[in-house]
């Protein structure tokens, strides 16, 4: 059963990308109970091991940050002007509120020219980040006291239930650090046969930094990577354009525009899922990436890697949808595929 609550305090807590203090210390918190060891490296990614019977090392990559800004301008106004950390599409971000986390966090909305206001042609241009800008309520000196250049700016919304799913901001790839770490939690008291590198990594929105300096050092034989992907399912969707849907199981990701998943590890999921009777799809993202990529080509010896996916619905908004039972699955794929991977003819 999705533990709600939990959820909804890690997509919460904020963790932009080379900020992620924040959600980091959260994660030292729950996770530390779980594992035999736990380490930060120097670039801020959280390692936590469970030790395996044999040495072997597998390695799950969740990434810690969300899609986010950074003020790059105050002007006399005290109005400020930002830069994106992740990838955004402009027009989603008409009238959304955000957090300026500088000496205290202060509430700003995005703003931008009002409709009544604008020319025929500015009606059906499409906006750009540098059509907006972020108004706090507050006057300029009250701004200067508390904001610097440079302070992370994460959007404002909170996770709610909409029938069967979750609704809320950064379930990309907060959702994924809930399932690596229910996943550990749930493995607490029995074994696996390798060593268990849960990594909860940071930067991967702005080029998957973390995992790539991760694997590094931890080198891994083995590697799955979770993150969200695209559920087009939805009016206008043409059946090419789906690429997964909601409620249809974890996806077991084929490729996507950085990674070509290592066939065996394909094989090996879809075997979990067959023989424990988990709902899964197929997932092929011919565009974006993920840690994936990182853990398989960044070891010193390269890694078997592949990646377990969550159908994620309207994927870098301020509105991302997730449905419950594609959690559940996702996390008994990844648990017994930890348990099992000695099994496998590799």
């Amino acid at each position: 059963m999705l533990d709600f609550d939990l959820l909804k305090l890690i997509c919460e807590t904020p963790g932009a990308p080379g900020f992620e203090k924040p959600i980091r210390d959260l994660v030292l918190q729950l996770v530390t109970p779980w594992v035999d060891e736990i380490s930060i490296d120097p670039m801020g990614n959280v390692i936590a091991l469970k030790k395996g019977v044999e040495n072997k090392r597998v390695m799950i990559a969740a990434h810690l940050d969300e899609i986010s800004f950074i003020v790059t301008h105050i002007d006399d106004d005290g109005f400020l002007r930002f830069h994106t950390l992740g990838g955004f599409d402009p027009k989603t971000l008409t009238a959304q509120r955000v957090i300026v986390h500088g000496k205290k966090d202060i509430i700003g909305v995005m703003g931008s020219k009002p409709v009544h206001l604008m020319k025929a042609e500015e009606k059906t241009k499409m906006p750009t980040i540098q059509d907006y800008y972020i108004d706090t309520g507050l006057g300029v000196d009250d701004v200067k006291e508390s904001i610097s250049i440079g302070n992370p700016i994460t959007r404002e919304r909170s996770l709610i239930r909409m029938g069967a799913c979750v609704n809320g901001k950064s379930l990309d790839n907060r959702v994924s650090v809930y399932i690596l770490l229910k996943t550990l939690e749930g493995l607490k008291d029995r074994s696996v046969p390798y060593d268990v590198y849960g990594t909860f990594t940071v930067q991967e929105e702005v080029g998957l930094r973390g995992a790539i300096s991760s694997a590094g050092h931890i080198n891994p034989h083995f590697g799955i990577g979770l993150d969200v992907t695209v559920a087009y399912d939805l009016p206008g969707a043409q059946p090419q354009e789906v690429i997964t849907k909601l409620g249809k199981g974890a996806a077991i990701k084929i490729m996507d525009g950085s990674t070509i998943c290592d066939y065996r590890m394909v094989e090996y999921l879809k075997k979990v899922a067959q023989d424990h009777d988990i709902k899964w799809q197929p997932e092929i993202l011919t565009a974006g990436g993920t840690d994936t990529a990182g853990i398989q080509r960044y070891g010193r010896d390269g890694a078997i890697a592949g990646a377990i996916s969550i159908p994620l619905r309207h994927l870098h908004q301020v509105i991302e949808m997730a449905h419950e039972d594609d959690i559940q699955n996702c996390i008994r794929l990844l648990s017994r595929s930890l348990e099992e991977i000695d099994q496998y003819d590799w």
